[in-house]
């Protein structure tokens, strides 16, 4: 007798459930950045030991640690032009490994002139990653995804200085030289190069880890906003002329003037002006960052919850970026004039808990500039703000050098600051509809 199937044989098969290799694409990102600032630290944890071997004087010292972004930050424009150009995952593939090869190089450095040239060909080879992570946060994610993509892109740049503090300083304590130190961060680059290039595409539809569910949220996510990019044809040179963009540019300048500043002059300060050894230098400086990464992964989350539930753009964007500034000036200018240890550190993770929130303004390039513009605006604007890695660790040297303290270097910290709640203010952050 022939069974009549009932309606639960006759039930569709359940929908896959939407995979999350676009969270795994920006968590190798993160990894990638978090490499990239932890190569970057390396010099500045080590200096308290390479300046006696090398005779440098703190005018030197701002000078090596400057070097580093006189490439990068020139390596920026073109960087960006090339990820428009051609296709990502390999631009990212080979800048980690040559700049992991650069790293190592150093070790084999006899005097500081030979030091300072590895440190440039470092910049050129780390100059890609940002724009590219923003290239990738534009074909990737959907508009209410981008401020957890790019504080995850740009999260590395505190968790790889807190780990590059503890980590360095842990390599030079066990193996007993900073050279050492140095190979093993550059043979650990090349590898994370390696796994980047075997897991990231330029696009989900080129993954084969992407299933339906997943490619679909992202283009029906991103379809009204690269609709609008489709109407955007102005040329580059008329894109430019928008003030929004030259308030992002400065505004991201003077992040970097504060984050920088800290990176590059924190652990000698704490170790002159503090007296803290290598060690507690080093923990303190890992806490320090480490509230960095904790604060941009929270002010990422708040920016798209708060988006996601209807507010306007500028109001969310306007608010974080402004208030956490002004928190993070009031923080260093309190540090000035502190003269206990335990209450400076814990000002400067104040400070940096909500200087990180600005980490957001790496979704703007791919607001501003649409799919076809992001690499270029990203890069530009990189470049602006690396600028200030070029300019503001010699100024802090002389500054050092000329007063024979850090507070007038602190003042300037805050100062810029300051300013980054005034160039953020004057940003649209509306999806642009030209």
């Amino acid at each position: 007798m022939k069974t009549i199937p009932s309606p639960a044989d006759l039930a569709l098969p359940a929908a896959a459930p939407m995979t999350t290799v676009r969270w795994r694409i920006f968590l190798i990102l993160l990894l990638l950045t978090a490499i990239n600032y932890i190569d970057r630290a390396s010099l500045s944890v080590a200096l308290p030991l390479i300046a006696p071997e090398f005779n440098l004087t703190p005018a030197m010292e701002g000078l090596m640690l400057s070097a580093f972004f006189w490439s990068y930050a020139l390596m920026q424009i073109p960087g960006g032009m090339l990820l428009d150009r051609f296709h990502t995952r390999g631009i990212i593939g080979a800048a980690t490994v040559a700049w992991g090869l650069f790293q190592a190089l150093g070790a084999a450095s006899h005097n500081w002139l030979v030091l300072l040239l590895t440190r440039i060909g470092l910049g050129v080879a780390e100059s890609p990653i940002m724009p590219a992570g923003a290239k990738l946060n534009g074909a990737w994610l959907t508009p209410n995804e981008r401020g957890r993509g790019a504080v995850l892109v740009d999260g590395g740049a505190p968790l790889g200085s807190a780990l590059g503090a503890i980590l360095i300083s842990g390599l030079i304590a066990w193996l007993g030289s900073w050279r050492l130190a140095f190979v093993v961060a550059g043979v650990g680059t090349v590898l994370a190069g390696i796994l980047a290039w075997k897991y990231i595409r330029n696009h989900p539809s080129e993954h084969p880890g992407v299933n339906e569910a997943e490619l679909r949220h992202i283009t029906e996510g991103n379809a009204s906003a690269h609709a609008a990019a489709a109407k955007a044809s102005l040329p580059l040179r008329e894109l430019l002329k928008d003030r929004s963009i030259f308030a992002m540019f400065a505004g991201y300048s003077c992040i970097l003037a504060v984050f920088y500043g800290l990176l590059t002059w924190m652990p000698s300060y704490l170790h002159k002006a503090h007296g803290l050894n290598i060690s507690a230098m080093g923990g303190a400086t890992f806490l320090i960052f480490m509230c960095g990464f904790v604060g941009e992964l929270i002010g990422g989350w708040i920016g798209d919850r708060w988006r996601a539930s209807g507010a306007s753009p500028n109001l969310v964007m306007r608010t974080m970026f402004s208030g956490s500034a002004l928190v993070a000036a009031l923080c260093i200018l309190a540090a000035a004039y502190v003269g206990e240890t335990v209450a400076v550190i814990s000002l400067l993770c104040v400070a940096m808990f909500f200087i990180r929130w600005c980490g957001m303004y790496w979704c703007l390039p791919a607001i501003i500039g649409g799919p076809s513009r992001t690499g270029v605006l990203g890069g530009t604007m990189n470049f602006c703000g690396n600028m200030a890695g070029v300019l503001v660790p010699i100024v802090i040297g002389l500054i050092v050098q000329f007063t024979g303290d850090y507070f007038f270097a602190l003042i300037f910290f805050v100062v810029a600051a300051v300013l980054i709640a005034v160039f953020s203010s004057l940003i649209d952050y509306r999806e642009r509809q030209f």
